[in-house]
């Protein structure tokens, strides 16, 4: 028995039979009976672990390989009669604003389903309970279950495209803040999260739009179903080009606000290093002490000399002022 089997079943008639010995037993079964199919889930297997399963089923092992290795790219591959996809699995972490990635692969037979899941997102146990509360979705067999698994991931892209829109909102309004904050980071690192988004979601498409066309003939039930799956995939593929191209936007007028302040700060640093350069050149001309300068033995000449400081620096305090420089 495996240790990483997180749930097993023995599917007849839309209704579920627990397996209660050797998985073996159960593929025996589902062979000798046309009318069932078994459903096999495994976490995070390694390849002894995955050895059994992989016997049993005759699985090609390459596509056994890519199960147990885990961090391959959405797909489908076929094997004789058997099914291979895989999907990528996102997962929004609120604490970081984080996309945590997994996968899930899926072997489809005639007479079984092996789902094997890496990662900690989009857990199985619900798309399981929804199949068999739908028995007329759950007589389709394995097809039912490979549009579930589907459908399940991509409902989660949706959730995950909403919350990265959120994210987008906020930095917007951080760039045009007043206080100027720099979020150039900010902005890099949540583009990096939307093309990994992007890395996930994008070869999917046509993976979907395979099944739709009638690449699998297993499928050829549930078409519509996939159908409905592609639709959905399609509008999340839209708004992971949009929030892509609303990030490149905001880091351009980001940089050009961060270039305009810098300007403001350079312009009145030089308006005051020009009022400040009056006194100091007036100070410097008589601190050179000329005794023969007439003005200096004048009894008023010193409150003069800073009268004309003063004046002068209010002079050209008002005009840069009047012209935007302070």
């Amino acid at each position: 028995m495996l240790g990483v089997i997180v749930d097993k079943a023995i599917y007849s008639g839309a209704k579920r039979r627990d397996i209660d010995g050797d998985i073996s037993d159960a593929f025996d079964l589902a062979r000798e009976d046309g009318d069932c199919f078994v459903w096999i889930g495994l976490f995070e297997p390694d390849e002894a672990e995955f050895e059994l399963v992989r016997d049993e089923l005759e699985l090609h092992p390459l596509a056994a390989e890519d199960a147990v290795s885990a961090h391959q790219r959405p797909k489908l591959e076929r094997y004789d009669d058997t099914v291979f996809v895989v999907l990528k699995t996102l997962s929004y972490l609120d604490e970081t604003s984080d996309i945590e990635v997994g996968e899930i692969m899926v072997f489809l037979g005639p007479d079984f389903v092996v789902t094997v899941r890496h990662g900690t997102g989009n857990p199985l146990g619900p798309v399981r309970k929804r199949l068999e509360h739908d028995p007329a979705l759950l007589e389709h067999g394995p097809a039912a279950v490979l549009y579930a698994v589907c459908d399940e991931v991509v409902d989660r892209y949706g959730i995950v495209a909403h919350e990265v829109e959120i994210d987008i909102i906020e930095l917007e309004r951080a760039v045009f803040d007043p206080s100027g904050r720099d979020v150039t980071e900010d902005i890099y690192s949540l583009k990096r999260e939307v093309l990994e988004f992007r890395g996930a979601e994008d070869p999917l498409v046509p993976v979907m739009q395979g099944i739709v066309r009638g690449q699998v003939s297993a499928c050829e039930g549930v078409r519509d179903y996939f159908r409905d799956v592609l639709d959905h995939l399609l509008r999340v593929d839209g708004q992971v080009d949009a929030h892509n191209e609303l990030l490149n936007s905001a880091l351009t007028a980001h940089l050009a606000l961060l270039g305009k302040r810098q300007n403001e700060d350079m312009r009145k640093i030089s308006a005051w290093a020009a009022i400040i350069a009056v006194p100091t050149a007036l100070a410097g001309i008589y601190g050179m002490n000329f005794d023969h300068m007439p003005e200096t033995h004048w009894v008023w000449a010193y409150p003069a000399a800073l009268a004309v400081m003063v004046v002068l620096c209010a002079v050209i305090f008002h005009r840069l002022r009047k012209s935007g420089w302070l």
